[in-house]
């Protein structure tokens, strides 16, 4: 599988609907006539782009990760040192899904149950693709004699696995209605990773809302 990160129109059109109607009625309760006249298409137009409800519902979680990782790459190539990028990164990750999800949180259990199986396989090669990129900037703090890494890939898989905690599926509908706390608790879990690969000191900044965060200049 490779992870999708472009859709033609017509896929466009019912994926968005998709994320609309998994808001009002949740996923049990959608059906592809429900897609279709919400999309203004045909029936059949829906099945010309998707085999089965599961395979919409699973596209909108391709998605959604395709444009995280989109996201993430410019997060990699932006400004600011490797650090702070880093960091920023492995937060965005978390709260980017988050974000996602929480419209969904009445339902997302039930989502989930119902595209397990092929879930746990794309899972895989979204994670590998994050941390492809999350390896980059691991790499280029290595260069520059910040970062003390003895094997870049393995360090960029235990960022992912570990900030995999916070990710909805993780997640009680109770904690989704709290985004303040989870980002507090990315942040926390981003500044521990960072702690173990910094080469010298950290220094506090502040980062919006005037929380302190500990980062290396």
């Amino acid at each position: 599988m490779t992870l999708r990160t472009e859709w033609s129109a017509s896929a466009e059109r019912i994926l968005d609907a998709a994320d609309r109607l998994l808001v009002r009625f949740g996923y049990r309760k959608m059906t592809v006539d429900d897609l279709a006249k919400e999309a203004g298409i045909g029936k059949g137009t829906v099945y010309l782009s998707f085999e089965s409800k599961s395979d919409v519902a699973l596209a909108c979680i391709d998605r959604m990760v395709g444009r995280l990782l989109l996201r993430l790459q410019v997060m990699a190539t932006g400004a600011g040192s490797p650090e702070r990028r880093l960091q920023d990164m492995l937060v965005e990750r978390v709260m980017h899904r988050f974000d996602y999800a929480r419209p969904h949180s009445a339902s997302v259990d039930e989502l989930l149950a119902s595209i397990r199986p092929q879930l746990l396989a794309h899972r895989q090669e979204y994670f590998q693709a994050e941390a492809r990129v999350i390896a980059t900037v691991i790499d280029e703090g290595r260069r520059q004699g910040v970062f003390e890494v003895a094997d870049t890939p393995v360090a960029a898989r235990a960022f992912v696995t570990a900030t995999n905690a916070l990710l909805p599926y993780s997640l009680s509908v109770e904690e989704l209605g709290h985004r303040s706390e989870i980002l507090r608790r990315a942040e926390g879990i981003a500044h521990l990773l960072l702690r173990g690969i910094v080469v010298g000191p950290l220094v506090p900044r502040r980062r919006p809302g005037g929380a302190k965060q500990r980062i290396r200049k």
